[in-house]
């Protein structure tokens, strides 16, 4: 799932992480080529999607050095992986691309003795069903995708899929060009289950989309919150966390959960198979869920933490905690839903997307 913050923050990020990230004074991955020491660790990661000085904390504690490569989406990290891994030791997968590398053996099974900070993470993070027994991930972040948008804009207060096709919000929508995360949310919005295998269901997807095609805008390779930003669209399908980074810039900026449910997603840390150095991605992984550590990521980057321990020591900014769109209510939660992987009827979501592509030209 991707998480591609504002401008504002990524050039903060940069003037910070410099030296930590794709550039300047710590080389990539690709730039290293073949180096591997023992106290290297190479990390492929979402484009601004750590707090600035995690890195620095792990180096300094365990005598490494981090070289750190981002990506954009899943299908990026995948493609990077599939032909064999150029050299990275921990990646961050969501959980249905956990499903999919774990079938095709391109991770590698984690030693959980190694990562006794495992007792942090909250139970209902553990065991899921994309990666059973938490044999080859461990959660990272988490949240839910949702409606941003303009109240100025809108007039009022959206709760429903079925809003932003509104004829009042004509052309003024931008979807996220991700066909499990839009088809799934109108599939839900019409009442059946984003994962369906049923082709007549998702047919009624597509033909739905189609019909609307006017209140469209664009298909939104999550940048959708910047269009909102700019006021090119009054109300976009996005990652919760990039809202909340948007409201603390703009006062008229709203995030929602539909009332008819939507996805939620749990962003992973893996190891790829050949990793180079699989004992300090293991101190890396358990680093990161140490509760000052897993902490001080959720409050920088505005996503839930699965990190109970973080929670339960207060560490968690209160102001977050009590945002029922970070941290859902039960009622809410029980209405989310995650992808999961299906097999050969992804053949039909290609098919379906492919016809809502071309029917709508956008």
């Amino acid at each position: 799932m991707r998480k591609r913050l504002l401008l504002f923050l990524s050039l903060f990020l940069l003037a910070v992480l410099l030296p930590l990230g794709c550039s300047g004074n710590r080389p990539t991955v690709s730039e290293m080529g073949s180096e591997n020491a023992n106290n290297v660790l190479n990390v492929y990661n979402w484009t601004t999607y750590i707090a600035e000085d995690a890195i620095t904390e792990f180096e300094k504690k365990f005598g490494a050095k981090v070289k750190y490569d981002t990506f954009e989406s899943n299908d990026a990290l995948y493609a990077k992986l599939k032909p064999g891994n150029p050299g990275y030791d921990v990646v961050f997968p969501s959980d249905y691309m956990v499903t999919t590398m774990r079938a095709e053996g391109l991770l590698e099974e984690l030693n959980l003795d190694n990562i006794p900070n495992i007792k942090n993470v909250d139970s209902k993070f553990l065991n899921p069903p994309y990666d059973p027994g938490n044999k080859f991930s461990l959660p990272y972040q988490w949240g839910t995708m949702g409606i941003g948008y303009n109240i100025k804009a809108t007039k009022g207060e959206i709760n429903s899929w079925g809003q932003m096709f509104d004829p009042k919000f004509k052309g003024r929508v931008a979807l996220q060009d991700e066909m499990r995360v839009t088809l799934g949310g109108i599939l839900m919005y019409l009442g059946y289950d984003p994962n369906t295998t049923n082709q007549d269901e998702l047919n009624k997807a597509r033909d739905f989309l189609i019909k609307n095609k006017d209140a469209i805008a664009s298909f939104s390779p999550d940048t959708g919150q910047a269009l909102l930003d700019q006021g090119e669209v009054d109300l976009t399908l996005e990652y919760s966390g990039d809202i909340f980074q948007l409201m603390k810039e703009n006062k008229d900026i709203r995030y929602a959960i539909p009332k008819e449910g939507t996805i939620v997603w749990t962003d992973t840390m893996a190891i790829p198979k050949g990793a180079p150095n699989k004992e300090l991605a293991e101190k890396f992984i358990n680093f990161i869920l140490e509760p000052e550590i897993g902490s001080k990521i959720s409050n920088f980057i505005q996503y839930g933490t699965p990190n109970k321990a973080a929670i339960d020591k207060g560490l968690i900014e209160k102001k977050n905690l009590e945002n029922p769109s970070i941290y859902p209510k039960q009622d809410v939660f029980s209405k989310l839903k995650y992808i999961q992987d299906i097999g050969e009827a992804t053949q039909f979501y290609d098919e379906a997307w492919t016809e809502v592509k071309v029917g709508i030209g956008k």
